[in-house]
Order: structure tokens, then C-alpha cells, then sequence
């Protein structure tokens, strides 16, 4: 069986290791502090795959980013990886098969192939994090559109009345809402107009203070003005998984991301089904945690190079 080496390029760090076709880890897994520049991403990425060399078929990079159709290319600037970094061809680090896609659309891949939607024809990931990111596979091949910038899911549009200004600049994103910015923003909105904020325990913080961790350990300690922030913001979650089942018709959604442990996504799965117009659909939480990017990329690189 084919073995490739998946590296996970992070903002802060990045992560590697050999996977198999299968998705399964091979290796002991690595990681080293990413570079402050592009020219020392590349010489830190070449190495990485200079000491991997003889044991690997191929080579898959998971980006933040739009990644252009030959996938050797990250074409957007990414807030967090510095200046230059979208002028780097990954083709040029080896002889290697190199192939780079999204990090949403990597994760994905490895939900899909031995993770919670693994045995799915379609499945559809949802990351909910600081922002909302998705990726979809069916029938084995990834979902990326005309440009291979498929799946923008976090920009889908929920209002047409310019209520809330998202971080992008436009107004009444998904990601705005059902986020975990977003529940920053439900709980904001909440103070000012929830009765329920008087008797709350956090009556005495500005309403522009209020956390997302503020509100999950309200939760926890069923303070009513929490439980009514967290219920709005779980029927903003709704609204845009339901529109996009709709949509894409997937036989499951796989949630991941730093807030999908609070999620009650058999709650979520049931209210799917009784609106949705199409079949019936699964929601799991994601299995392959922070190596999603990495089991991603390495199971695409494999497939990319057996065509």
C-alpha cells in the first residue's frame, strides 16, 4: 500500500506525518513552530520532506486558504502565515508528487475516508471555530467548484436587512451567527435585549465582554440568560445546516472545530430531518481531531497520484 507524507501548515506550528491510503497513521506524529517568513517555510517544508523521502510515494499540504485548480498553490493571503507565502509553488519541493488543498477540504477527506463519515456517500464537514469553514466529498471525489474555492459555507447569507457587520466586511454572514465569534455575538445582543440578563451571573459585566466561555459554563450552571443565548445560537446553526441539506443532499454532517464538543448533534440531527425537503441525514462530531488536516492531505496526495 501506498504511504504519503501529510504535513498540516498552521499558523502556529506545523504538523506532520505518513499515512496510508486508508487514512490509518504510520508514523510517530512531528511538529515544529512555523517559520515567521515564506522563504523559511519552504526551506522547513523541504527538509521535512528530505528526511522522509525514502519511505513516502507522495506528498499532501493542508493550508489555510483558496488553493488554485493544479493544487500547488495557496492564492489567497492568510491573516495568519506571513507575507509572500501565496507566491510559493509547493510543486518545486520535491520530485515527489506534491499536492496542496485547504485545510477545511483536507479534514474532510479524512472524516470521509476513517473518521465519522467514513461508510457515507456524501458527506458534508462543518468546522466551527473563530469562523465557520467547510468541505464536501461524494461518491470519493472532493466538492471545490469552478476555481476551487467550493464551500465558503461560513459566508452563506441568512438575513437580506444588514443586521450584524461579519469580520469580512459585509453584513449577515452565517459564520457571524454560528460561530464562536458568533456566540460572542448572540451573547452581546442578548444582554442589551434579554430580560433574562438581569438575574444573570454575569448582570454586572458590559455586554461586549461576555465571552463564549462565559456562556458555555452558564450552561453548565443553567443560568437562564445563558441557556437562552446558547439556544439562539444553536438555532442559527440550524438555519444554515438545514438550507444546506437542502442543497447538497449529503447522507452526513460531520461538525468539528473547537466548539463542536457542546453540541448536542442528535438534537440537531432530528430538527435537520423534520424541516429538510430531501432524504434524511446524519450528524456526528468529527473522530479525527487535530490531525484531520494532516490524514487529509496525505489521503488526497495518494489519490491525486494514482490518477
Amino acid at each position: 500500500m501506498k504511504k504519503a507524507l501529510g504535513i498540516d501548515i498552521g499558523g502556529t506550528k506545523i504538523l506532520y506525518g505518513i499515512v496510508n491510503e486508508k487514512g490509518e497513521i504510520l508514523s510517530e506524529l512531528k511538529k515544529t513552530p512555523t517559520p515567521k517568513t515564506a522563504d523559511e517555510i519552504y526551506s522547513t517544508l523541504k527538509k521535512i520532506i528530505e528526511e522522509n523521502y525514502n519511505d513516502i510515494d507522495a506528498v499532501g499540504l493542508s493550508s489555510a486558504g483558496a488553493v488554485n485548480l493544479e493544487n500547488t498553490r495557496v492564492l489567497s493571503s492568510t491573516p495568519n502565515l506571513p507575507d509572500g507565502y501565496n507566491q510559493i509553488d509547493f510543486s518545486t519541493l520535491s520530485d515527489k508528487k506534491i499536492y496542496v488543498e485547504n485545510d477545511a477540504n483536507c479534514a474532510c477527506a479524512a472524516e470521509y475516508q476513517n473518521g465519522a463519515g467514513k461508510g457515507f456517500r456524501t458527506v458534508l464537514m462543518i468546522t466551527i471555530g473563530t469562523g465557520i469553514g467547510g468541505g464536501m466529498i461524494s461518491e470519493g471525489k472532493l466538492f471545490r467548484g469552478s476555481t476551487g474555492n467550493a464551500l465558503e459555507v461560513g459566508s452563506l447569507k441568512i438575513f437580506a436587512d444588514k443586521r450584524q457587520k461579519c469580520t469580512c466586511g459585509r453584513y449577515d454572514c452565517w459564520e457571524s451567527y454560528a460561530s464562536g465569534t458568533g456566540l460572542k455575538n448572540c451573547a452581546k445582543t442578548g444582554a442589551q435585549t434579554y430580560p433574562e440578563f438581569k438575574t444573570s451571573i454575569y448582570k454586572d459585566k458590559l455586554p461586549q465582554d461576555i465571552t463564549t466561555y462565559d456562556i458555555t459554563d452558564g450552561v453548565e450552571k443553567n443560568d437562564d440568560f445563558c441557556v437562552k443565548v446558547f439556544n439562539q445560537w444553536i438555532d442559527y446553526m440550524f438555519v444554515g445546516l438545514v438550507s444546506l441539506t437542502d442543497i447538497f443532499n449529503p447522507d452526513c454532517i460531520v461538525i468539528s472545530g473547537g466548539m463542536c464538543s457542546f453540541i448536542d448533534v442528535e438534537d440537531l440531527e432530528k430538527r435537520i430531518n423534520e424541516e429538510s425537503v430531501v432524504s434524511n441525514t446524519k450528524v456526528k462530531t468529527a473522530l479525527t481531531g487535530n490531525n484531520a488536516g494532516m490524514i487529509g492531505a496525505g489521503v488526497l496526495a495518494l489519490s491525486a497520484s494514482s490518477r
